[in-house]
Order: C-alpha cells, then structure tokens, then sequence
C-alpha cells in the first residue's frame, strides 16, 4: 500500500543512522566511540518482539557483546533477578508491556532502569510508570526514560519495511476488507503514519509528500503532513533541529515520498521471478534477511518401526557484510549459480597452492635445490597463512550461497518458475505467446495450484479485454482441476469491475526477456548446480508503473498519471494542496527570477 522512494541522497544511509541510534541507546544514550579503549558497562538488554524484529538486521550478537551486552531476553519472558547490573529496555509503549515494565520495578530485577520507547510514549502511561516506580520505591533507579523514533526496519541500505509483528493488520488485505470498520482503518493509517514519522526523524529529514487522491495513500499523506507541522510548529521542541540533523540541518535536498495505493499495479507482486534475492524471498523461508532451510537427509535405513529422523534446520544471515550477496543478490539466478562454481573453483585453487606449499617446507635432505626452493617459498607460505582467516570466510560464503542456491535451484526445477517467468513477462509486456495458457495450467508438472493461480492473476489482469465467460468458465474448471482455490480470481474479478480497469490495464512496457540456451560452465559435470532443462534467461529493463509514476514526480512532468497527485510540504506555513503542474510552474517562474537577478 505505501511506496517510499528516497529522492535526495542523504549523507549517510538510513540503515547506518538507525544503527548509530541503537548503539546510542545501548551506551545509555551516549553517543557511542567506536575506539574507546575502556571496558563497557556491563548491561541487560530487554526488548519486545517489535524491538527484537528492529535490532536483529542490524546488530549481530557480537556487536552487542562489544556493547556491554551481555544477556538479551524478551520482556515477558521469565527472567531471575540480576540486582547489580543495569538494565536497558527497547519496547512498545502498549499497555501490556507497561505493566510488565511496573511490575520488574516492583520485583526490584536490576539496579538501574534505562527505558527506551520504540515510539513516543503518551503522558497517561508515562505517569503509570512513575506511579509503580513511586509505588515500589525505585524512582531513583529509574535512570532515564527516551523515546526512540526507530519504529520501523531496515533490511538494507535505502530499504525498510513498516513493521514485522502483527503484520497482516497492516496490509493490504486489512485496508481492502469489506466488512472493515471506521475504527479499525484509523488504526492502520495512524500504525503506518507512527512508522513513516520515525523514519523521517532518524532520517533528520522533513519530506515533502505526494500522494494519489481518493485512496488510502492520500489519507497516509494528510496525517503524516499535520503530524510533521505539529512538530515543526513547536520550535522548541522539534525533533528535527538540533544534533539529530547534524550537518544535514544546512542541506537544501530533500526526500520525495511518494505514497501510492498497492492497487495501480496488482500483477508485479504476483510476477514469479528470476533475480536471486527475489527467487530466495519467493520460494524459501526468508525472514528479516535470514534464510531458514531444511537439511535434505539422504535415504537411511532405519529399523523397522523406528520414528523418521527429524530435518535439520539451518539458518543463513544474508547480510550486507556478505559481498557474494551484495554482488550478486540483483542478478539472474543462472549467473548466480555460475558465479558460486567459479568462487569455488578460485577457492580450490588458493586451497592447492596452500597445501602445495606446505609439502614443500617438509621437504628432507640438504640437497641444495630443496634448500634453495624452502627459502623461495617462505615468503609464500607466511602470506598464505596470514591470509588464511580470509580464505576460511570465502569457504564459509561459498558453503553458505551453494546451499542456499541448492535449494531455490530444486524450487525452479520442481515448479518449472523459468517457464512461468517467461511467460508471465510476454503477458505483461503485451507480446506473442508461444504456448496455451490452458496447457500450462493443465499440466500437472508445471508448478503449485498458488503459482497456476498467480499466473492467471497476471493474465486477468494485465488483458486488455476480459475474457469471454465461456473461456473464464474453462479456465476455471482448469484451475479447479489442478486444485486452485477460485476465490482471489473472485476478489480481482469485483475489483476489475469496480475500478473499470478492465479497458485500461496497467502498462508495463514493450520490453521482454530473452532466452540464451543453456549454460556452458555451469553445465560442467563437476558443477554443484545441474542446470539441465533450465533456461538461461536474460533480464531487460521494464518500467513498471510506479517507476513510471515517481519519474514524472521527480522531474516533474506533466503527465495525466500523476498531474493529479496532491502535494505537501509540511514546511509551509499556508496550506498546499496543488498539481503536478502548477508546482511545475512555479518552479520555471522561480527559476526564471532568478536568472533574471543573476
């Protein structure tokens, strides 16, 4: 439902300020020195379920360690009193976790208590707070109380997402349900304007706002824009001036968010993919970037009668430390498979060499080309070992991507997703089919019933007449058949209707993938990945409409997609509900003032 694009290049990403602002929190928000040479405090860290979700992508366990942390619990845990260690807490301000925070104060847990709010905290429940600690005598304890603007995730460096618990009450299916009430949509809008508000303040930045009209979009903008002035109103007070900007408070970029409804454009998020970091999110357990996956267990023989062995489980952190997956994450999944061989390969190499070296420093006999050949080769061998701790982190990478490769390779064999990708881009980019959509939905190895349906979906969607009721009737006995559930062709169907889409669909461009053959390196024998019977599919660049839509919003450009969209700018005084074009103009006029005083 809400699309954020970061226009202006800021200084620093929004996943580094986020980080700088938990290591704050965590050195009792004190700026944190990344070289100070004294031991830190020793401290607890309690956090909720939202505070886990916002600390995990960005902090590993050893950086809380280097921070002083030495345990880290989850606040309605059970947890033993630890009397003579400070503890730092990082939760929502909801009611239930307010009186667990009274009732640690009651038990005495800790010696002091340092509260930190993932989002502004009201008055009412601040005053429970200091009612508990007055209660149970521990108003001294209570060292300091922050509220922290850092409800939201950062998954990478210019890429969040809003929240991760309780998610599907702030979701597209929530906003779009018919039987929702006026009461619970007020409580998505002000879930997703708290978060978008927290960003802007880590960011240091005050937006200016763009948003469609009529929809959900617009009434995200019109609270997000009076939240930001009744802040900015309050000079005093603004969590935008001050040592939160830096030196970006002298900046005269500014971000453009752009606020779009989910619904101008439904088929991309049903699109099968072909890049890496979109096939792993596709088909695999992948969460707040870290990938769970079954160990496949070879065929054993177990006693008769015997319990099956349990799958284990192993989990991947793909990071941004990870250069193979920053490197390669946006490419096509066949150059990702043949990147992993030579990686290996290289690796191999450098393990030879190592090993090579060594038998030659066990050499015997004081003949003088062993002797001569030793002296050669020191140098080597003190370089290879040196660099070892390198080569075991490329080993542990190159383990780590063929097994998570392995697995989305078995996805896309099993499903046939090349197949479905292919045909699902020459649907959306308007051009000739070589094949029936009926034969692949009636194949019954060509994918899941939920990937015959998103195929459809996209088709439905994207066509420029509907299909006939003759035909949708025999696609639907198909899809039956193959045991789709009917009810999101159902949903699409009214909602093709009720927008009247159906004779303008969304437009994706003339662009479309092409098929190169198959793989020759990767085709080797010795190759971890048996690429037979996949295509080797060859990406192209399409504009899809939300690209379409912030490019015209960017440069400015009159275009009847966007001339619409209402504007804000939250630091204007007067109110500023105006089009694309009359900003436009009034950007031309100002500029031409100012060539004519120059």
């Amino acid at each position: 439902m809400v699309g954020v694009k970061m226009a202006a290049a800021a200084a620093a990403s929004i996943r580094e300020r986020q980080t700088v602002a938990l290591k704050r929190m965590l050195n009792f928000n004190v700026p944190h020195v990344k070289n100070s040479t004294g031991e830190p405090v020793w401290k607890v860290l309690i956090y909720d379920r939202f505070g886990q979700d916002i600390i995990s992508p960005l902090l590993s366990v050893k950086e809380l360690r280097d921070m002083g942390i030495t345990l880290h619990l989850l606040l309605h845990s059970d947890r033993d009193p630890i009397p003579d260690v400070p503890a730092v807490y990082f939760v929502m301000p909801s009611e239930e976790n307010i009186d667990r925070m009274c009732q640690d104060l009651r038990n005495q847990l800790y010696e002091s208590y340092y509260l930190n709010f993932i989002s502004a905290i009201s008055r009412s429940k601040l005053e429970d707070i200091a009612n508990a600690a007055l209660a149970a005598s521990a108003v001294a304890q209570v060292a300091k109380v922050f509220d922290q603007y850092l409800n939201f995730i950062t998954l990478e460096d210019d890429m969040f997402v809003l929240c991760n618990q309780n998610k599907e009450l702030v979701s597209y299916r929530a906003i779009n349900r018919p039987d929702i009430t006026d009461t619970e949509m007020e409580t998505v809008m002000d879930t997703i304007v708290d978060s978008l508000f927290c960003f802007f303040v880590t960011l240091g930045a005050v937006p200016i706002i763009r948003c469609s009209r009529g929809t959900a979009a617009e009434m995200v903008a019109v609270k997000l824009d009076k939240k930001l002035r009744e802040n900015l109103r309050d000079a005093r007070n603004s969590l935008f001036t001050g040592d939160t900007l830096g030196a970006g408070q002298f900046s005269f970029q500014r971000p453009l968010l752009v606020l779009v409804d989910r619904n101008i454009d439904l088929a991309t998020p049903l699109h099968h993919t072909w890049t890496y970091q979109a096939l792993v999110h596709d088909v695999l357990d992948f969460h707040l970037n870290r990938v769970n996956l079954e160990e496949s267990s070879g065929v054993e023989n177990s006693p008769a009668g015997a319990r099956p062995k349990r799958k284990n489980k192993k989990s991947y952190d793909l990071t941004p430390v990870d250069k193979f997956w920053q490197k390669h994450k946006g490419s096509p999944f066949p150059e990702v498979a043949e990147s992993v061989q030579q990686e290996l390969e290289s690796y191999r190499a450098q393990e030879d060499e190592v090993k090579r070296l060594k038998s030659i420093m066990g050499l015997e006999g004081e003949d003088e080309g062993a002797i001569s050949m030793l002296s050669d080769n020191t140098a080597k061998l003190t370089s290879a070992v040196s660099s070892l701790p390198e080569l075991l982190e490329k080993k542990r990478l190159i383990d780590l991507h063929t097994n998570v490769a392995t697995a989305v390779l078995e996805h896309i064999k099993a499903r046939k997703l090349d197949v479905y990708f292919e045909y699902e881009e020459k649907i959306m980019s308007k051009t000739t089919l070589d094949k029936s959509l009926l034969d692949i939905i009636s194949d019954p190895d060509a994918g899941t019933p939920e990937d015959k349906m998103r195929l459809f979906l996209i088709y439905y969607i994207s066509a420029q007449q509907a299909p006939s009721e003759a035909d949708l009737e025999q696609y639907k006995k198909a899809l039956t058949d193959a045991g789709c559930n009917l009810n999101p062709l159902q949903y699409i169907k009214q909602w093709k209707a009720f927008a009247k889409m159906a004779s303008a669909p969304a437009s994706y461009g003339n662009t479309t993938t092409k098929s190169m053959g198959l793989l020759s390196r990767v085709m080797n024998t010795g190759s971890q990945f048996v690429m037979e019977g996949v295509k080797n599919l060859v990406l192209k660049q399409q504009n899809l409409p939300v690209t379409r839509i912030l490019d015209n919003l960017m440069e400015m450009k009159s275009n009847p997609e966007t001339d619409d969209y209402r504007y804000f700018d939250p630091k204007m005084l007067r109110g500023n509900d105006r089009n694309t074009a009359e900003v436009a103009k009034e950007a031309a006029e100002s500029s031409c003032s100012w060539q004519e005083r120059i």
